[in-house]
C-alpha cells in the first residue's frame, strides 16, 4: 500500500493524524477555559462528555489517531537515521536555519508522550474510566463528573504544575515545527505560503498552549471561581 510503503505516504499519515490531534486540542483548550469562568458550567460539559457511547467512541478514535501519529513519527525517525548511517556523526555543528525542534522531534515526542500519560492518569482514569467501572466517585472521593474539583486538586499541587508546564513547553516546540511541516507534506509548500504557514503555525501553537497554561496557573494562584459561581 502506497501510504505505508513510501516515505511520502507515511508522512501524509503522520500529518493528517497530527492535524486531527491539533483540532482536538483546540476543543480541549476551549473547554478548559470555561473552568475559569464557571465551575458549574465546566462540570456540565464533563457530565455531557461522560461515559456515554459517543464519548467512548470518540476516546477510542483519539487513541487510534495518537498511536498512529507517534508510531509513524518514530518509524520515520528510525528510517531517516538508518538512511544517514554513519554520516550523522560527521557533523557536530548545528546546520544553518535548522530549528532545534526539527532536530529533536523524537525527544520532544517522548516528553509529550510522558505528559499524555500523566494527564490520562490524573483525569481520564479518575473520570471516564472510573465511571465505566460503574463507580460514582473516584479514589479521591470526588464525583466522576466533577472535573472542576479534580482540576483544583491537581493544579494546586506545585509538582504537577511544574510537570504540566514542562509538558506544555515541549508541546509548543513540537507544534510550531509540526504544523508547518504537515502543511508542507500535504503540498502547501510554495515560497509564499511556506513562510505564511510557519507564521500561522507559530501563532496558533502559541495561543493554544497559552490557553492550557493560563488554566493551570489560574487554579494554582486561586483565580478560578468557586464551584457555585453561576454561568
Amino acid at each position: 500500500m502506497w501510504l505505508l510503503n513510501s516515505s511520502i505516504g507515511r508522512k501524509v499519515i503522520m500529518s493528517l493524524t497530527g492535524i486531527c490531534l491539533i483540532l482536538f486540542m483546540t476543543f480541549h483548550a476551549s473547554m478548559n477555559i470555561v473552568a475559569l469562568i464557571s465551575g458549574e458550567g465546566y462540570n456540565n460539559i464533563c457530565e455531557m462528555l461522560g461515559a456515554n457511547w459517543y464519548a467512548v467512541v470518540a476516546t477510542v478514535g483519539l487513541a487510534v489517531l495518537a498511536v498512529l501519529h507517534f508510531v509513524f513519527a518514530f518509524w520515520l525517525t528510525m528510517l531517516n537515521r538508518k538512511a544517514r548511517g554513519a554520516q550523522r556523526y560527521d557533523v557536530t555543528a548545528k546546520p544553518d536555519k535548522v530549528e532545534w525542534a526539527s532536530q529533536n522531534m523524537l525527544v520532544l515526542g517522548i516528553i509529550v508522550l510522558l505528559g499524555i500519560a500523566l494527564h490520562l492518569f490524573n483525569f481520564w482514569y479518575n473520570m471516564m474510566y472510573t465511571e465505566l467501572l460503574g463507580n460514582e466517585t473516584n479514589a479521591l472521593g470526588l464525583d466522576t463528573a466533577d472535573g472542576f474539583g479534580l482540576m483544583k486538586q491537581v493544579f494546586t499541587n506545585p509538582v504537577f504544575v511544574v510537570l504540566y508546564i514542562i509538558w506544555f513547553v515541549a508541546l509548543w516546540m513540537h507544534l510550531t515545527h509540526g504544523f508547518w511541516s504537515a502543511m508542507q507534506t500535504l503540498g502547501w509548500n510554495g515560497k509564499t505560503w511556506f513562510c505564511r504557514w510557519k507564521i500561522i503555525g507559530s501563532l496558533y501553537a502559541t495561543i493554544l498552549v497559552l490557553a492550557f497554561i493560563v488554566v493551570v496557573l489560574g487554579f494554582f494562584f486561586g483565580i478560578a471561581p468557586s464551584l457555585n459561581t453561576p454561568c
